[in-house]
């Protein structure tokens, strides 16, 4: 092995941190011999041919990964056991969904797509949790216009799940998705929010139709998905999972990293008045849109029925064919905005609109009544 001299200012400085090539080719015999012997090593042979492990004294070792509590397995070992699968089966077929522990009493809370199939009492609906134990569910009771329903099993004691608050997320902050997607039930995926308040229309399509003002996130979301939580850093539930964007092709119904979920802030209102009534309120303004129109805002249909009678709307002195432009000062574009951004609200909030009639703009001040369901 070649020395550095004593009087070199490099003598200060280990070996292996000189970046200067080694030149030597004793340098370059000692590495080949290193090698050479590092091969006899894993051939495991002496060079008199006897073995090397002979006198060798193995010991078996393990060792545990220990997960933050704040790492995606910590939280996710935290919310899957309330996390279940749910089934229906009646004579229109079956289908499959998630939903969550929203109460420790056996309530569950899920989107009524999930349900409705069976919602008439002629099928069977069945609730799996994440360790296995299955229960027959029945429906507490369900809310068409924000796509939710709650069903209860013969369960008590079940791990309730942490409520966060939907108001305060940002574009931005990390969020797990947890359900059944196309029924492989404990399915964690992780993503980030991607935008807020997108009018998203779930359920059903004609009348059921479900406005939501919606969580917009990239987490694999998967049809079986819906009614599963999407969580948030800390593992608190800030959204029902309830819809995805898929490219209208029936080869690409998949996740295409547009998925979408009712703020946990509007969803636990609704379920609490599912579990105290089986019913839902919905704050109305009293009109009907016009959900064809193209142009710049929501219009009320040029029709005699378009207007409630008594409803907020007359009485703020709305006609058919006005235009709404805003909403509580910010800008109307389309009538989905318009609905998601009212039932947003609560029954018996005063709201301002902004209309247009005639060319003229007009402010009103408005008084949101309870919807008849």
């Amino acid at each position: 092995m070649i020395f550095p001299k004593k009087n070199s200012v490099e003598t200060t400085r280990p070996w292996w941190e000189t970046s200067a090539p080694i030149k030597s080719s004793r340098s370059k015999i000692f590495i080949t011999a290193l090698l050479a012997s590092c091969l006899g090593g894993f051939l495991g042979v002496t060079a008199t041919g006897g073995t090397i492990f002979s006198s060798a004294n193995i010991v078996n070792s393990s060792s545990t990964i220990e997960r933050a509590p704040d790492s995606v397995a910590g939280i996710a070992q935290r919310v899957l056991p309330s996390v279940v699968s749910i089934n229906t089966r009646s004579a229109n077929g079956g289908g499959t969904g998630s939903g969550f522990v929203f109460d420790s009493n056996g309530y569950i809370l899920t989107n009524n797509h999930v349900i409705d199939n069976v919602a008439d009492g002629k099928g069977s609906l069945r609730v799996t949790l994440n360790n296995g134990d299955v229960y027959g569910g029945t429906i507490v009771g369900r809310d068409s216009s924000y796509d939710l329903a709650i069903i209860k099993v013969s369960a008590t004691n079940l791990p309730a799940l942490e409520f966060g608050n939907s108001d305060t997320v940002a574009v931005g902050d990390p969020v797990i998705a947890i359900g059944s997607p196309l029924g492989l039930s404990g399915t964690v995926t992780l993503g980030i929010i991607s935008a807020k308040n997108r009018p998203v229309t779930a359920g059903k399509s004609g009348t059921e139709s479900s406005f939501i003002n919606a969580l917009q996130t990239d987490a694999a979301i998967n049809p079986g998905n819906s009614g599963g939580p999407l969580v948030d850093a800390t593992g608190a539930v800030i959204g029902v999972n309830s819809a995805i964007a898929s490219l209208g092709s029936a080869s690409q119904t998949g996740s295409i990293g547009l998925g979408f979920a009712i703020p946990i802030n509007q969803a636990k209102k609704t379920a609490d008045q599912l579990i105290k009534s089986g019913r839902a309120t919905y704050p109305v303004l009293g009109v009907s849109l016009d959900m064809n129109f193209t142009g710049v805002g929501a219009q009320v249909a040029n029709s005699n029925n378009a207007i409630l009678a008594g409803g907020p709307a007359a009485k703020a002195g709305l006609l058919a064919g006005d235009t709404i432009t805003k909403f509580e000062g910010k800008s109307i574009n389309a009538p989905e905005e318009l609905i998601v951004a009212i039932r947003a609200k609560n029954v018996g909030d005063k709201v301002t609109l902004t209309y247009i009639r005639k060319s003229k703009e007009v402010t009103v001040s408005v008084t949101l009544e309870a919807g008849k369901n």
